[in-house]
């Protein structure tokens, strides 16, 4: 029988997407299937990661996958503030896109290839990092341990990671790049006012970042469900964190915002720019410019065309808009229609090594995490942090090995097939 008519499918299906929005803590999901299924017909836990419902670690050291450290980031971190980072919006339907379309993707191992070295090291930019594996921008991030970003850079030091500061950090990048002792990147949301945007980038170039990547997919407003949901358990009185009183007076409570003049600030993103913006960002910076948040090929020929000097595919951890679509199902074609113009990053979904490695074979140049990271910090700070980045070098040299690739110029598209 078709599955679209068998109720036990349609079933499974309904509690395989419970179990995987992050409204749904491991042990509910776990109890309601438990409740409504049989344990043959249980939904894959490998959706989000296998592990004891039941157990909280106690350590970093504990954690066998990221997976892991996400319970005791929940645990830790106000409801509200955890929502904000888990939501997706509206159905969150790109939410589980994103892990999902690894799915769609099979390797074809090489055998019988020297492994016993791996070299995992890659060049961004004229920068060559030891790892593929980068910080990605995520703003307010001491909401989620009273070090932020600065436990952050701390922890990305030690695995010399490249590291992309938000826009919407707690501290300023003078304060994250001394802790992090190298340049970082600097993430940019252009807001509706030129003169704010031009200040940022000043900043963040005179605190000697190398790049500034401009985020170009949250053009309007989104529904954040997840949030919304969770905000009213929180008990807090948010004006702790939070100036209320007008929308100008809770942005000066942001690094980026203080001493800049953001009379006639409506908006922290842009819904009217164009390319004309990367041509008077082009005559303002030395730093070297990427467009964050390219999803079509369409656009990463015109970000080429443009004279950027990369491209981040991304669909804002599914936080911007819900198409539906994951960044790796994005991925091929934009590479494919690039021809090697411009260097291509990738963020998005990534938890694993498995999924680091099958974009580098399709073509990336490197791939950005983010909220596994921030489970480590919401659960035990740097060394949190420190043990998710560990992590997943751990399993991206090891599936390396595994496909036959002993370095990350051997990983070619011919190791990956769609499903």
């Amino acid at each position: 029988m078709s599955s679209e008519y068998d109720p036990a499918a349609n079933r499974r299906r309904f509690l395989q997407y419970l179990a995987a929005s992050p409204l749904m803590a491991a042990g509910s999901a776990s109890a309601l299937a438990e409740t409504l299924l049989p344990k043959t017909m249980m939904p894959d836990p490998l959706m989000w990661g296998p592990r004891q419902s039941d157990h909280l670690i106690k350590s970093p050291k504990e954690a066998i996958n990221v997976f892991d450290l996400e319970p005791v980031c929940r645990q830790n971190v106000p409801p509200a503030h955890f929502g904000y980072m888990a939501s997706g919006i509206d159905d969150e339907v790109t939410l589980r896109a994103n892990r999902e379309g690894f799915l769609k993707f099979q390797f074809r191992p090489r055998r019988l290839v020297d492994v016993s070295k791996v070299d995992m090291s890659v060049d961004i930019l004229g920068v060559r990092y030891p790892s593929p594996i980068v910080v990605a921008p995520i703003g307010g991030q001491k909401s989620f341990h009273a070090e932020g970003e600065v436990a952050t850079a701390r922890a990305a030091k030690a695995g010399n990671h490249l590291q992309i500061l938000s826009t919407a950090t707690s501290t300023g990048p003078e304060e994250v790049t001394e802790a992090r002792g190298a340049p970082l990147w600097y993430q940019l949301y252009a807001t509706n006012k030129w003169e704010v945007a031009k200040a940022f980038v000043m900043r963040a170039e005179k605190a000697g970042c190398l790049a500034v990547a401009v985020t170009v997919d949250r053009s309007g407003g989104r529904n954040q469900e997840t949030l919304a949901r969770l905000r009213p358990s929180d008990t807090r009185d948010c004006s702790g964190c939070h100036d209320r009183s007008s929308f100008q007076a809770n942005l000066r409570t942001r690094a980026m915002y203080q001493g800049v003049d953001i009379s006639g600030l409506t908006h922290t993103q842009s819904s009217n720019m164009t390319w004309d913006f990367f041509k008077r960002l082009r005559d303002t910076t030395k730093m070297k410019i990427l467009a964050k948040g390219i999803l079509a090929w369409e656009d990463a020929v015109l970000a080429a065309d443009a004279g950027l000097d990369g491209i981040i595919v991304s669909n804002h951890g599914a936080r911007s808009e819900d198409s539906g679509r994951s960044t790796i199902d994005a991925l091929p074609e934009i590479v494919e229609a690039v021809k090697g113009r411009i260097p291509i990053l990738v963020d998005s979904g990534f938890r694993r090594g498995s999924d680091v490695v099958k974009a580098l074979c399709m073509g990336a140049t490197a791939v950005c995490v983010g909220r596994p990271y921030i489970w480590g910090l919401g659960a035990f700070g740097q060394a949190g942090v420190e043990r998710a980045l560990d992590l997943l070098r751990i399993e991206t040299y090891a599936m390396m090995q595994q496909v036959g690739a002993p370095s990350v110029k051997q990983l070619v598209p011919a190791m990956v097939r769609r499903a």
